[in-house]
């Protein structure tokens, strides 16, 4: 079995920065709004963005979580559709993938 250290590392570090940032996209959501109509609209879709910011954010917590869990599990590294090994420069690339490169072109399609 390959050596995942870095690969690990790099999850970790990118779940911190999520966490961190999602943070504050919370706190800018809570913050008080304008009472101006004007300055409410704009506001209203500075909201919208930074909620689906925070989509976004979450599910790929949710996808660095699921990478974490098969590092543990020892599984990390094969193709969750195929079972092949995930090519490491894959990996290094896009650490929370579960993919093959071929599966995740077959399923794309």
């Amino acid at each position: 079995m390959a050596n995942y250290d870095k690969n690990k590392q790099a999850l970790l570090k990118r779940l911190a920065e999520l966490d961190s940032r999602l943070h504050a996209i919370e706190a800018e959501l809570d913050a008080p709004h304008s009472r101006d109509w004007e300055d409410l609209a704009v506001e209203r879709e500075g909201d919208e963005v930074l909620e689906s910011l925070g989509t976004s954010g979450q599910e790929e917590i949710l996808r660095i979580r699921a990478a974490l869990q098969r590092l543990r599990d020892g599984e990390y590294g094969s193709c969750a559709r195929c079972g092949e090994e995930i090519a490491t420069e894959r990996l290094n690339v896009l650490p929370d993938t579960p993919l093959c490169r071929a599966c995740a072109e077959a399923v794309s399609h």
